[in-house]
């Protein structure tokens, strides 16, 4: 049963007394495996599970962690997509685990490959030529390993939120027009920055035969924004920020750029998870700081900075719960099987998938940040 769901009250305590129990597994199975594991841990991740992280960052950050350990074995305190980043990016004897199986990413889920080829052939249709001689593909890190594959095979890269607008500015230096997957704000925010006008940034619907957009409106495209978004950054609204001005006028709100555009407008400060972090430790004490992002790591940073005062911008709890499936029990599970040389819960890439998905990803290390 996922845990957000459990409402008895002795369910409840036996849950919090069986997490105290593998953390002192956890413990146990780690002074064992010494340097031969190291744990990566997500900022969204619970604060129950990231404190036994050797290295703690944002996507970008523990892609490069992940290639640069000597550990026989990553633990990868995230989600999917980010253990099959660190199996592209690390080394053939290396072993890649996610402690639990169940820690997807709904974005990456919305931009599938089957759907990414019929989009693809249809643009073809439209531009009648093939579509990576006008158009190159870039997807955000928050995708499936096939889906980097597929642009790393077109030419294109895959990019962070902190080097979006290098790889868009890259791929319209090269190309007429990007396809950009799969978070549409992020692609949009990162557009309406460069200076494009929003009727030349249209929205591809999956879901509807070419996207649901006529043949000029593709045309006179310049970015093509896939439908999809994240769910954590989805909840925050522009009514949010206006509440806190009313009645905090001295606020600073900053956002991740996954919000929507109407949100990053009203905004102070847009920027990556690092970015958050940078600014907010940077801060004057006294200040006063509204973030748009998942809650787990606001509260993190609202512990580390008790002069200041950090909140969520959003009224309501936002966190990540298909990162919030990763529990101490399941950390201690993995370490203990380990121990007793098991692996389970292992993350594989087919080498074809890891071939082009290493170009995509290359590129997106040689994009400035």
């Amino acid at each position: 049963m996922d845990q957000l769901m459990i409402a008895d009250p002795a369910a409840e305590e036996t849950l919090i007394e069986q997490e105290a129990v593998a953390q002192k597994r956890i413990r146990r199975a780690r002074a064992i495996l010494g340097d031969e594991v190291v744990i990566l841990g997500h900022h969204y991740q619970r604060d129950e599970v990231v404190q036994f992280a050797d290295f703690v960052g944002d996507s970008y950050q523990l892609s490069v962690e992940g290639a640069r350990v000597s550990a026989r074995v990553i633990v990868f305190a995230g989600v999917h997509f980010m253990a099959e980043s660190a199996v592209i990016l690390g080394r053939e004897d290396q072993v890649v685990i996610l402690p639990n199986m169940k820690a997807g990413c709904s974005m990456a889920d919305m931009a599938n490959l089957e759907q990414v080829l019929g989009a693809w052939e249809e643009l073809g249709d439209v531009l009648m030529d093939d579509p990576a001689s006008r158009i190159m593909p870039v997807t955000y890190i928050n995708s499936a390993a096939n889906l980097k594959s597929f642009v790393g095979e077109h030419g294109g890269t895959v990019c962070t939120s902190s080097n979006a607008r290098g790889a868009m500015e890259m791929a319209l230096a090269e190309r007429d027009k990007v396809f950009f997957f799969p978070d549409q704000h992020l692609g949009r925010n990162t557009g309406r920055d460069m200076g494009i006008p929003l009727d030349e940034m249209v929205l591809w619907n999956p879901f509807e035969p070419y996207g649901g957009l006529s043949d000029e409106q593709i045309l006179n495209a310049r970015v093509l924004l896939w439908q999809g978004h994240c769910s954590v950054h989805q909840q925050f609204r522009p009514e949010h920020v206006d509440l806190w001005r009313r009645h905090h006028p001295e606020i600073n709100i900053i956002v991740h750029p996954e919000c929507m555009m109407e949100v990053v407008e009203k905004a102070d400060f847009v920027g990556s998870t690092a970015s958050i972090i940078r600014t907010v430790e940077a801060a004057e004490p006294g200040s006063k700081w509204a973030v748009g992002t998942e809650m787990h790591m606001v509260n993190r940073l609202k512990n580390d900075h008790p002069d200041r005062m950090v909140q969520l911008l959003s009224p309501f709890s936002c966190l990540c719960s298909t990162m919030y499936r990763i529990s101490p029990l399941d950390l201690a599970d993995v370490l203990e099987n380990l121990v007793e040389d098991r692996v389970i819960n292992q993350i594989t890439v087919p080498d074809d998938v890891q071939h082009n998905a290493r170009l995509a990803l290359d590129r997106m290390l040689s994009i400035p940040r």
